[in-house]
């Protein structure tokens, strides 16, 4: 979609989740209006923040949508609750510009396209396995789309994964196994390298690094004795990390691939925040095994801006800002519809 701006006063609007607080403050820092299309039951706690202008409560996702296309001279800034929420067939009919390129959502939300774009990009990934029997490792299976690692799993051997794989199936989790993606377990660290492509400014920036933080497989490290309990991925929060600066031309190098790749098969290409979200083993290599390719929640540490944030900016900047900034700069040329799609 091609869309007309003027230079008016422009609203930057989120639905109000994951990372619409960081969003819209970052916003209005760069002085534009705000909007937030929000639950009601969710209504009261965000009336609490006064860098919200303007409040479209909504009590199921139809209505969230009609609030979405209602809005005049705005701009939509998606984050990973927008598909989760409205589903895709809602979010293809969103009619107002959307920060970024609205062609990744569909990439996104297929785990198996989405590896391999990375794969296409020449990025270091675990290996996958398309059947069951070909398993002879330790795998991790996950499920389709930002569910906050819900429902993903560990499996030791084929039985383990073929038993995860029914109860998934009987829980309706999944329709078939064709839509899980079964992937090798790296065992290392997890890093989640947050980045910015700005199209305005033809550049990759680091905005920060975090680790999510897992109820239970978090959790199970504080008992002190072994206990029969599967481990599960639910993401509750984040936590920051700043890598050994040897590891950061890998990271860039990788998000520059990813970035050339995106251009060439999902056009316009990246626009705006994405996470590569990897795994560091013991001799320092980065293995890859997911990227988001929008504002991540753990960009939500840095609202005041992140140890490499500072090295672009000379102010605060989190990345709610850095998009506000990105889409000033934007119409400060005429290229508005660089930005947006």
């Amino acid at each position: 979609m091609h869309f007309l701006f003027l230079r008016i006063a422009m609203i930057i609007a989120a639905i109000g989740s994951h990372s619409s607080l960081q969003i819209l403050k970052g916003a209005k820092r760069e002085n534009f209006t705000t909007a937030i299309i929000v639950e009601r039951n969710r209504e009261s706690f965000y009336r609490r923040f006064s860098f919200i202008d303007k409040f479209l409560p909504y009590g199921n996702y139809d209505e969230a949508l009609n609030h979405v296309n209602s809005l005049k001279d705005a701009v939509l800034v998606p984050h990973g609750s927008l598909i989760e929420y409205l589903g895709m067939e809602r979010t293809k009919k969103i009619s107002i510009p959307i920060f970024g390129n609205r062609n990744l959502f569909e990439w996104e939300s297929n785990q198996k396209k989405k590896m391999s774009l990375l794969e296409k990009s020449g990025i270091k990934v675990p290996q996958s396995f398309e059947s069951v029997e070909d398993v002879d490792r330790l795998v991790i299976v996950k499920l389709p789309g930002a569910k906050g690692g819900k429902g993903y799993f560990l499996a030791r051997n084929k039985s383990e994964l073929k038993e995860g794989i029914s109860k998934l199936l009987e829980k309706k989790a999944i329709k078939s196994v064709d839509e899980v993606i079964i992937q090798e377990y790296v065992i290392g660290i997890p890093m989640y390298f947050q980045f910015f492509y700005s199209p305005i400014l033809h550049r990759v920036e680091l905005t920060g690094i975090d680790i999510r933080y897992e109820t239970n497989v978090d959790g199970l490290r504080r008992l002190p004795w072994s206990m029969d309990i599967s481990p599960t991925f639910v993401v509750a929060g984040n936590i920051p990390v700043v890598a050994r600066e040897s590891l950061l031309p890998k990271a860039y190098d990788y998000a520059d691939k990813l970035v050339n790749t995106t251009k060439e098969l999902v056009p316009p290409g990246m626009i705006g925040p994405f996470s590569l979200e990897s795994v560091v083993t013991d001799d320092l290599e980065i293995v890859v095994f997911e990227f988001s390719g929008r504002i991540v929640a753990g960009t939500n540490l840095y609202i005041n801006g992140s140890p490499y944030s500072w090295l672009y900016w000379d102010e605060p900047m989190c990345v709610g800002r850095r998009i506000a900034r990105e889409i000033n700069m934007a119409m400060e040329r005429n290229r508005l519809s660089e930005v947006t799609t």
